[in-house]
């Protein structure tokens, strides 16, 4: 399937209705962002499907200076998924690229990251429409800028439905940093490297279901009510430009 993006990337943050009171800056009054946007602002969304020509269906996205890259392959048929049972099996792998960061390879933490984007997408994917096959995805982080999971994610269920797989809902990700009294939304690297926790949230928008949530640091109940209306309503409005990106696509093949 052909890919089309437009000349400027989408915006998706949470409607003016899911955010609460300003808080007090970190540090002092003057304190804003590394990138200028404000505590409740996600960065530009760059999306388009058909990456790779020679996968069944592929995604590549560009979320500030995290820039990934999504490929599946299949469904093709698997002896495991045929010893396990009549529904399909979906593999997941996430790598990097030597020069996503200074510090980042092939490290013992991508099969951690493979093994959550694996239990973000397995409740979306309709497994018995493909049985006893698999389907590959295969993620490639070829920048990493921050909140590098959930853009592999969204990336990976706008790939899967590039490849024509059977989902229940798009899936879309988004994380929240808490940085002192304060929330930011889709963190960057710098911010995730000096954040108190991280708060992550997987959906599936039309079914206001959550497929992942993920929690690090230590959280009050109000602040974590915080973040998760934070995330679920970017998730929302990543979803729709999620969706706008696909019927770009579908309009571009008939032309």
């Amino acid at each position: 399937m052909a890919g089309k993006t437009g000349s400027t990337p989408a915006t998706y943050s949470p409607s003016p209705a899911t955010r609460k009171k300003k808080r007090t800056p970190i540090g002092d009054a003057d304190w804003v962002r590394p990138d200028n946007r404000s505590f409740y602002q996600c960065r530009p969304a760059y999306l388009r499907t058909g990456a790779v020509s020679t996968a069944a269906g592929s995604a590549y996205a560009e979320f500030g200076n995290t820039k990934v890259i999504v490929s599946v392959f299949g469904p093709r048929e698997s002896k495991k998924a045929m010893m396990y049972s009549d529904t399909g099996r979906l593999n997941c792998n996430i790598s990097y690229t030597t020069f996503a960061t200074p510090d980042h390879g092939q490290g013992s933490d991508n099969k951690e990251l493979s093994s959550m984007l694996h239990k973000a997408l397995e409740g979306a994917i309709i497994l018995e429409s493909f049985p006893k096959t698999t389907v590959d995805v295969f993620a490639l982080v070829l920048e990493s800028g921050g909140s590098d999971l959930p853009v592999v994610i969204s990336c990976a269920s706008l790939a899967l439905a590039d490849a024509g797989i059977l989902l229940h809902d798009l899936v879309a990700s988004v994380s929240v940093s808490c940085l002192g009294k304060n929330l930011v939304i889709d963190p960057i690297s710098e911010e995730e490297s000096y954040q108190d926790g991280s708060l992550m949230i997987t959906c599936m928008p039309s079914r206001n279901e959550v497929t992942q949530l993920s929690i690090t640091g230590e959280w009050s109940t109000p602040k974590t009510n915080e973040a998760m209306e934070l995330c679920l309503g970017a998730c929302s409005k990543l979803c729709e430009v999620m969706r706008s990106c696909l019927k770009d696509a579908v309009t571009d093949s008939k032309e």
